[in-house]
């Protein structure tokens, strides 16, 4: 009982972590937010060349010119991954949905897991290490 209460105080830290990170900033963002489908995000969409907004998320080639400093030697790996989640995000045919599934849910679950199971093997292998 113990560890399955663990488990579901980490996992619950984990989200509770996601959403006060983004309440904190929430307060400090300046500007006009951006809107789309009726819905209302906490940045804008503005060009400004020294924060990522929306506008890199519309237009992925200005994020890469203007934002993109320690990566950029390692772009012809990155890019590949980035645009490869991109592409099979929207092969879906609801990229938004799709988008909320694998990486606000199915990714940090699975990361969750591991989490568990590292510490799940690391239990057995002291219990081992205490039977000598």
């Amino acid at each position: 009982m113990k560890r399955f209460l663990r488990n579901i105080l980490i996992l619950i830290f984990l989200f509770l972590a996601m959403i006060i990170t983004n309440e904190i900033v929430r307060p400090t963002i300046k500007g006009t937010k951006y809107s789309t489908s009726g819905i209302t995000a906490m940045n804008s969409a503005t060009r400004i060349t020294d924060k990522c907004t929306w506008i890199c998320h519309n237009d992925t080639n200005y994020c890469l010119k203007n934002h993109v400093k320690y990566l950029e030697p390692y772009s012809n790996y990155t890019n590949i991954l980035y645009f490869g989640v991109i592409g099979m995000l929207q092969m879906t045919g609801n990229y938004g949905l799709a988008n909320i599934v694998f990486l606000v849910i199915l990714i940090p679950f699975l990361i969750w897991y591991f989490i568990i199971k590292s510490m799940s093997m690391q239990h057995q292998i002291n219990k081992l290490k205490n039977k000598q």
